[in-house]
C-alpha cells in the first residue's frame, strides 16, 4: 500500500476518533454510565494509537544513514507495538476496573434528563445516538481499512483474513482495522449493557457492559502486540512466498545449489532477501557478477517488496 494511501487511512480514522470520543465523554456525563465510559477510554486511546501510528510512518520515511544502514522502517513495527501495550492495554484496564467497582460497590442507573426548548429528553437517548453514530463511523474507517488489506491479500495470494492478519507487514493498516472492528464490537456493547439496564430497572448489566469493553480491549491488545513482536524481531516472507524465490535463483544456468536463502521484513514495503548461492566452477568472476545481478533483478521481479539482495557467491566443489 501507498504510502499517501496509508495517510489518509489514518487521517480518516483519528478525526473519527476525536470527534467521538468528544460525544461519548459528553454522553458518560449526563448519563454516568460505565460503559459509556469505558467507550470514552476506548476513543481516546483510539485516537492515540493514529497519533503513535502517524509518529511511526514520518521516521519510517527518513532515508538510511550511517547509523541506520537498512533504514528506519521498522519504526512502523515499534510505534505499532506501543500502540498495543500502551493504549489497547492502558484503556483496556481502566475500563475493566471501572466496569468491576461498579459491580462491587454499585452505581446508579444511568439517567438524567437534558432539556431541548421547551422539550426534556433522557439522557439514556443521548448515549444511544452516540453509540450508533459510533458503530457507524467506525464501520466505515473499518470498510476503508479492510478495502486496503484486501487488495494486500490479492496480491500476496494469501487464502483468508485470518492468514492476512497473521502475515501483513502493513501494521499501520493492520492496527486501524484492529481497533475500528474492536470499536464497532464496543460501541455494540455499550448499547445492548445500557438497553438492558434500563429496560430490567437493573444498572448491573451497564457494568457488565464495561468489564466486557475492558476485555474486549485487553485481547485484542495481545494479539496486535503478538502479531507486531514478530516482525520486530525479524519475521520473515512465508515458505510460499520464499520457495520460488529459491526456485527463481536456482534456476538460473550456472547456478548448482541455493544453500540458503533468507528474508526479512525491514518496514511496512521493504524486504531484505540475502543468499548463498554456489556456481559452476568453471565461471569466471566476470560471468559470475553477471549471473548475480540477473538473480537479483528476477527476485525483485517476483516479489515487490524486495528492496535489498545480497549474494554470497561459493564456487562449488569438482
Amino acid at each position: 500500500m501507498a504510502q499517501s494511501e496509508r495517510l489518509v487511512v489514518i487521517l480518516v480514522a483519528m478525526a473519527a476518533n476525536v470527534a467521538l470520543a468528544l460525544l461519548k465523554f459528553g454522553a458518560f456525563l449526563l448519563t454516568g454510565s460505565p460503559s459509556m465510559l469505558a467507550e470514552t477510554y476506548h476513543s481516546i486511546s483510539d485516537t492515540g494509537n493514529q497519533i503513535l501510528l502517524l509518529v511511526g510512518m514520518y521516521y519510517s520515511r527518513k532515508q538510511a544513514d550511517r547509523l541506520h544502514p537498512f533504514g528506519y522502517g521498522k519504526a512502523s513495527f515499534f510505534y505499532a507495538f506501543l500502540v498495543s501495550v500502551l493504549l489497547f492495554g492502558i484503556a483496556g484496564w481502566e475500563s475493566l476496573t471501572h466496569g468491576i467497582d461498579a459491580l462491587r460497590y454499585g452505581l446508579p442507573l444511568a439517567g438524567g434528563d437534558l432539556t431541548v426548548g421547551d422539550r426534556t429528553i433522557p439522557a439514556v437517548y443521548v448515549a444511544y445516538a452516540v453509540l450508533i453514530v459510533t458503530i457507524l463511523f467506525d464501520g466505515i474507517s473499518y470498510w476503508r481499512a479492510r478495502v486496503a488489506l484486501d487488495e494486500e491479500t490479492d496480491l500476496r495470494g494469501w487464502r483468508s483474513f485470518r492468514e492476512a492478519f497473521a502475515k501483513t507487514s502493513d501494521t499501520p493498516v493492520l492496527a486501524v482495522l484492529t481497533e475500528n472492528a474492536v470499536a464497532a464490537v464496543g460501541a455494540s456493547i455499550a448499547l445492548v449493557a445500557i438497553f438492558a439496564s434500563q429496560v430490567t430497572g437493573n444498572p448491573i448489566f451497564d457494568a457488565i457492559g464495561a468489564v466486557l469493553i475492558g476485555l474486549l480491549l485487553m485481547g485484542f491488545a495481545i494479539l496486535l502486540g503478538i502479531e507486531n513482536k514478530h516482525l520486530l524481531i525479524g519475521e520473515g516472507l512465508a515458505d510460499r512466498h520464499q520457495d520460488p524465490l529459491e526456485a527463481i535463483a536456482a534456476s538460473h544456468d550456472g547456478v548448482v545449489d541455493v544453500a540458503e536463502l533468507r528474508t526479512v521484513y525491514f518496514g511496512p514495503d521493504s524486504v531484505l532477501v540475502t543468499a548463498d548461492v554456489a556456481f559452476r566452477p568453471d565461471l569466471d568472476a566476470e560471468r559470475i557478477d553477471e549471473l548475480i545481478t540477473e538473480i537479483e533483478a528476477a527476485l525483485q521481479e517476483r516479489e515487490p517488496l524486495i528492496e535489498k539482495v545480497y549474494i554470497e557467491p561459493e564456487v562449488a566443489e569438482g
